[in-house]
């Protein structure tokens, strides 16, 4: 399932492997003899953009454009990258922002829809081993329940065909087997100061629920342990419902039919859940995106990076630059790299929220302890 997820400032398409990606066509300014200015699109590797002869023009406006020129080829990432010098790029130098600066705007309220995306990196801090990282991650690791390879496991028809090795794994990864970070946390915060538009997550672990971010604040993109359905007759059940069956390693079946439940978790085959549909109103309504341990490889998930507007400060807490941070990166874009947690916590610190935070966190273990 793909889903056309776009900017509004420049010409998008398909990617090679399914990402939606901006084109690299710009506009480039000709003036002909009359000064007319006339645009034409340029497919060029270049970002230095080549200026015509010039016969009615004075030398200081000559000397003016060929000025800008010079900072536009030197300098091109403070000119929006390969976007035109006159288009919607604009035509004025940007500072690029730090992470002060975000937690500044943040504090004084100015960011009051924050979208928030997480993938397994801020659960790798839980214990939760994440699905690719190499050694530690979920997929080298499940050579011993003899799949054909190991994402068969999350892959529908497998399933049907054997369910088995899905709820060994479900029983390591059961939603109370976990508990919360500082990161899920932060989120709950991002709520309760009444910032947080919503958080889209990859994860399935449960953990964002037991922080105490309400349900409806939450997108769970590949859906949840919390709701489960019967493979044959379509009967709802709760979460609950099947973890005794799950941990004493049995396959849970339907009291209606005899068929398999299943966890509303999305597998390979399967389409999104259709609240994943909210982006199209979310996005562009955000104010700041914050993006915190994904590897942004996952389609359509990874494309909601480029849903905001232009306009919008995307801030990413990664061990890594990913996705847009590497190839498409804003003036208005952070990065603050390195362990997922540690990154949150600088934030919190320079928000000046430790200690509402530490408070959030001590009150939600007593109750997950109840």
């Amino acid at each position: 399932m793909h889903l056309p997820i776009g900017g509004t400032e420049s010409e998008m398409g398909w990617g090679p492997e399914g990402g939606f990606i901006q084109s690299k066509t710009v506009s480039v300014i000709h003036l002909d003899q009359q000064t007319q200015m006339q645009r034409s699109p340029l497919n060029s590797d270049s970002n230095c953009f080549h200026i015509p002869s010039l016969p009615n023009l004075s030398v200081f406006w000559c000397c003016f454009l060929l000025g800008l020129v010079t900072h536009r080829c030197t300098h091109p990432s403070r000119w929006g990258g390969s976007r035109g010098l006159f288009t919607g790029g604009g035509g004025a130098s940007v500072v690029q922002l730090t992470l002060q600066d975000i937690a500044r705007s943040l504090r004084d309220r100015q960011h009051k829809r924050v979208a928030v995306m997480a993938g397994a990196g801020i659960s790798t801090p839980s214990g939760i081993p994440d699905f690719r990282s190499p050694g530690s991650g979920l997929y080298d690791n499940l050579q011993q329940y003899d799949l054909p390879y190991a994402e068969a496991i999350f892959e529908i028809g497998f399933f049907h065909r054997n369910p088995a090795p899905f709820f060994a794994l479900a029983k390591e990864l059961y939603p109370g087997n976990y508990r919360p970070n500082p990161t899920h946390f932060f989120v709950h915060l991002l709520h309760q100061k009444g910032q947080l538009l919503r958080m889209y997550t990859q994860n399935i672990d449960g953990l964002e629920r037991l922080a105490g971010i309400p349900p409806e604040k939450l997108v769970e993109a590949h859906g949840t342990f919390a709701t489960a359905t019967c493979t044959s007759c379509l009967q709802k059940y709760k979460g609950e419902e099947l973890q005794p069956a799950v941990m004493s390693g049995s396959v849970p079946k339907c009291s209606a039919c005899g068929g398999v439940v299943k966890p509303d978790i999305v597998f390979f085959g399967e389409e999104l859940p259709p609240r994943f549909l909210k982006y199209l109103t979310d996005f562009p309504l955000a104010d700041l995106l914050i993006i915190m341990g994904t590897s942004l490889e996952v389609e359509p998930f990874a494309s909601l990076a480029g849903a905001v507007r232009s306009s919008v400060p995307r801030l990413l807490i990664n061990r890594d630059p990913v996705g847009p941070f590497v190839w498409g990166r804003r003036p208005q874009d952070v990065l603050q790299l390195g362990e997922v947690v540690g990154g949150v916590q600088a934030l919190v610190e320079a928000l000046g929220w430790t200690r509402e935070l530490q408070a959030l966190m001590a009150a939600g273990v007593e109750q997950n302890e109840e």
